[in-house]
């Protein structure tokens, strides 16, 4: 791999660590810190933990769907006149 593949694979690496922790952080330890804390002010309303990955799962479901039928599409056989 060339140094700009590796460059985009990690930067994409640490992209998924940061939210991942974001993410665990904002769903797992939010919840247990006092609403009045000033680490809430750095994190989203509480509805948007379920609403975004539910967004993002249904247009990474669109994705897949789309390119399941373009390549059926592109891969599907003329019929043959006899």
């Amino acid at each position: 791999a060339t140094g700009v593949d590796q460059a985009v694979g990690m930067s994409l690496v640490v992209f998924s660590l940061l939210l991942f922790t974001y993410y665990s952080v904002w769903v797992i330890v939010l919840p247990f810190v006092d609403s009045d804390h000033i680490l809430h002010k750095y994190f989203l309303p509480r509805e948007y933990s379920v609403i975004l990955p539910g967004i993002a799962a249904v247009i990474l479901l669109l994705c897949i769907g789309a390119f399941t039928a373009v390549i059926l599409w592109k891969n599907r056989k003329p019929k043959k006149v006899d």
